[in-house]
C-alpha cells in the first residue's frame, strides 16, 4: 500500500502549532472592504485556531 499524499491545498492554508493544533487565517478580508469597519478588518488580520469539530478531519487530510 503506498503512502497517502498530503492535500496540498490545505497544507498551504494551515500551519501546525507547537502543541499540535492547527492555525488558520480568517476569511472575508480579500475584497469588498469598504463595507467593513476598520475594527472588523483589523480583527480579521489575526490568525485563529481551527475548531475542535473540524480539527480531526483536517489532520487526516494533512497526514501528520
Amino acid at each position: 500500500m503506498p503512502k497517502m499524499k498530503t492535500k496540498r491545498a490545505l497544507a498551504k492554508r494551515v500551519k501546525k502549532t507547537g502543541s499540535g493544533k492547527l492555525k488558520r487565517g480568517h476569511a472575508y478580508r480579500s475584497h469588498l472592504a469598504l463595507g467593513k469597519t476598520t475594527k472588523q478588518k483589523r480583527q480579521l488580520e489575526k490568525s485563529t485556531v481551527v475548531s475542535k469539530s473540524d480539527e480531526k478531519r483536517l489532520k487526516g487530510l494533512l497526514q501528520n
